[in-house]
């Protein structure tokens, strides 16, 4: 293994495609929603609190530190795949910049974006198409979640996507965007050729010929694990998705959605 690259991206914005796409390339070992980060992270709580590391002396032992992580999440990608690139998956990886770079000086970090109001226009499609099952955010005695407006207020204020998003700003804030690569979910399925070669350029290795029209999905998920909203089947052939945000949200929805993240809109050129 050569180099170990990051994704780290929006809910309902493409990862998982973007990631079998890559997956076409035989020099790529591409993960599912990845749980290294929450290995080295846990290790990071340990070393910090731990009487054994703070008796030492703290220069010493933060450079053990910094390379048990680095070496650790080397060691595990080559347990698993003698391919040439990993791209490992998590959504936590942006905000967490200063900590990888840190360990893995310079990272490569892909993000995945997309409108904000198709992004909650697919929570509450998956939201109506799973009746069958109590979705934990619905309770008619008191009034909580029993419309769409009320839903969005709901993901916008608690994970998967208000997190994200939140992270997503402090990003922002902090300027570490300037270091990681921003791809459309619109535009990668409108273009996906000039957008892969973006990618390819950003990372610095050669480019690779994708079959945009058989795109075979080889992560694997368990999407019960993430309950109504787990969803990371992929379509075969990459082509433009017409939005549904007025049809599905309505307009009083998708405008509010449009001025709270006014800075979103601003910052990556959105309508």
């Amino acid at each position: 293994m050569d180099k170990i690259f990051f994704q780290s991206s929006l809910p309902r914005a493409g990862s998982t495609l973007l990631q079998n796409i890559l997956a076409q390339n035989p020099n790529f070992y591409v993960t599912p929603t990845s749980g290294v980060l929450e290995l080295v992270y846990a290790t990071r709580a340990n070393y910090t609190t731990s009487p054994e590391f703070k008796a030492q002396d703290q220069e010493l032992m933060k450079d053990g530190f910094l390379s048990f992580c680095r070496d650790g999440v080397k060691g595990f990608f080559n347990a698993i795949t003698d391919k040439k690139y990993v791209m490992d998956k998590s959504r936590g990886w942006g905000v967490h910049y200063g900590f990888l770079n840190a360990f893995m000086p310079k990272p490569k970090i892909v993000c995945m974006i997309r409108d904000p109001r198709d992004i909650y226009t697919s929570m509450e499609k998956n939201f109506r198409k799973s009746q069958h099952m109590d979705s934990g955010i619905v309770n008619h005695a008191e009034m909580l979640g029993t419309t769409t407006e009320k839903r969005v207020d709901y993901w916008v204020n608690n994970q998967p996507v208000g997190l994200a998003m939140e992270r997503l700003q402090q990003v922002l804030r902090e300027g570490t965007d300037e270091h990681i690569l921003f791809v459309k979910f619109e535009d990668l399925c409108a273009n996906p050729k000039f957008e892969m070669e973006r990618v390819y350029n950003y990372l610095e290795i050669p480019q690779f010929y994708h079959d945009f029209d058989n795109v075979t999905q080889v992560t694997v998920e368990d999407d019960s694990v993430y309950g109504i909203y787990g969803d990371h089947n992929i379509r075969t052939k990459v082509e433009p998705v017409l939005s549904k945000s007025q049809n599905i949200l309505g307009d009083g929805a998708c405008n509010w959605l449009r001025n709270h993240y006014d800075w979103f809109y601003q910052r990556f050129d959105y309508i």
